[in-house]
């Protein structure tokens, strides 16, 4: 396994650690016939975890963003071992939104969680996840979205039949962990019993640099060098690399990076179109990649690209993540008043879906995706306009 290079001290004391483990199913892919009588045996077995499936396309093994139609529209749901950076919204309104959603799919299925942020208390990042919903209330909160405005019947039907394209059939009755993908409401929070149970690690960039420290020479700032050092001695002390068989039953480590390359991250690359830490953004990424390609991990990192001056540098931060949607917000511009996108918050633009093991990425079938956040869900579709033009 390739070391990591990162310099500087070591990092610090994990956060709170509560360990209680979802238990993983046990599936079985055999042939179906006659058993041999006096035999016990079922045939090779697969350990699956919980809140996994294998993509039919290539057999990634996949998780759920927390999102089911961005999960559609990527595939089938986010690769273990792989990035999926997400381009906030000009006011950072709606990406810490589907920043929340990994993070709640990840308590809802037992996953351990990594949560890294500058400006906000991990702590306090998980107080304020959306609670599981049920799934048949769920439903009707869909149902109940459509028919409350008022569109022709014609475009009422088109409007259902593709909003369930993009999500996968609704079970009724409660939810569970045994599903791959859930619903949640963005008006309640998370039961404070499931974040006692959760097993987490926060990351509180303040808490982790004094005044005093003294920077090393190193192409990373302090920011991104700890931050790389305690991904590192999480996934290698808690068994998420596979060479140190876990403890418990196998898992997933979901990581959220928030406002990666802010200035509170100690980057400069959203200040001068030249700055002196330009390459460690890209440096950071690179290593962090590293790390995901060998452990049964996936990350999701939220990044005020539109801050950035520097169009080479985005370039290279694309081409450093797997998987990039950007968030286009209505609010503050000619869009809000356009009568083509009223019923709307904004844009979502699927720009790379990673093609792994090739060396160029695919892209999605579906274009001039809206989303809105109505009452309590946050959905994605395509615009009435965009459908009958078609």
């Amino acid at each position: 396994m390739a070391a990591v290079a990162t310099c500087g001290s070591s990092a610090g004391s994990t956060g709170s650690a509560v360990a209680t483990a979802s238990k993983s199913n046990v599936t079985s892919f055999q042939r179906r016939g006659p058993r041999a009588s006096g035999t016990n045996d079922s045939g090779p077995r697969l350990v699956s975890i919980a809140g996994t499936r294998p993509s039919v396309r290539n057999g990634q093994l996949l998780v759920s963003t927390g999102l089911p139609a961005l999960d559609q529209l990527l595939g089938g749901g986010l690769a273990v071992g792989t990035v999926l950076l997400i381009e906030e919204d000009k006011y950072n309104i709606y990406s810490p939104l589907l920043f929340k959603y990994f993070l709640a799919e990840g308590i809802v299925n037992g996953h351990t969680l990594l949560v890294a942020s500058t400006k906000e208390d991990p702590a306090n990042i998980l107080q304020e996840l959306p609670a599981p919903l049920l799934d048949d209330k769920c439903k009707k909160e869909f149902d109940e979205d459509v028919y409350n405005h008022k569109t022709p019947e014609s475009n009422i039907k088109m409007k259902i039949a593709w909003r369930y394209q993009l999500l996968p059939k609704i079970e009724i009755g409660p939810v569970s962990s045994s599903r791959f993908g859930h619903y949640y409401d963005a008006s309640k929070r998370m039961p404070q019993e499931l974040i006692e149970a959760s097993n987490w690690h926060g990351f509180f960039l303040p808490e982790k640099i004094s005044s005093t420290l003294k920077v090393e020479p190193c192409s990373l700032t302090p920011g991104y060098t700890k931050l790389l050092q305690f991904i590192q001695n999480i996934i290698y002390e808690e068994g998420f690399d596979g060479s140190n068989p876990q403890k418990k039953q196998r898992n997933i480590l979901r990581i959220g990076i928030q406002n990666l390359g802010s200035p509170l991250w100690g980057d400069d690359i959203c200040c001068a179109e030249n700055g002196g830490n330009s390459h460690s953004l890209t440096k950071f990424l690179y290593v962090l990649r590293g790390l995901l390609r060998t452990s049964l991990s996936a990350c999701i990192i939220t990044m005020p690209t539109h801050l950035i001056q520097n169009k080479a540098v985005i370039a290279r931060v694309t081409n450093l993540s797997d998987i990039v949607v950007g968030l286009e917000s209505f609010i503050g511009s000619e869009k809000e008043t356009n009568p083509l996108y009223k019923d709307y918050h904004g844009l979502i633009h699927i720009r790379q879906i990673p093609r792994l093991n090739n060396l160029i990425c695919d892209e999605s079938d579906v274009k001039d995706l809206a989303f809105k956040l109505k009452r309590k869900l946050f959905t994605i579709e395509q615009p009435f306009q965009f459908l009958n033009e078609k």
